[in-house]
């Protein structure tokens, strides 16, 4: 399901001048919850007027954290059930 973010993230890099299917990778593949979404637009409100180069870095820095995060929360749904059974066996 696209959200209004993902709108937004497209005007927003098209406003930047970025070529259209430049655009529509970012906002419409790539950046698509509204995290990643609003994390890119803090980036591009902060920053004047990056390279196409600095808006992919960014993006790359952004999943990566994204799956950072995902993988923390798996880990420790994984260490709590483990804690579970040790704690009232299976």
């Amino acid at each position: 399901m696209l959200s209004g973010r993902m709108d937004e993230l497209y005007k927003a890099l098209q406003e930047k001048g970025y070529p259209d299917a430049f655009c529509r990778e970012i906002a419409y593949k790539y950046m698509i919850t509204d995290y990643t979404a609003t994390r890119m637009l803090g980036y591009l409100y902060r920053v004047s007027s990056p390279r196409m180069e600095d808006v992919a870095d960014e993006m790359l820095a952004i999943l990566s954290d994204r799956n950072a995060i995902t993988q923390k929360k798996e880990a420790e749904y994984a260490q709590s059930v483990i804690n579970d059974v040790y704690e009232n066996g299976l």
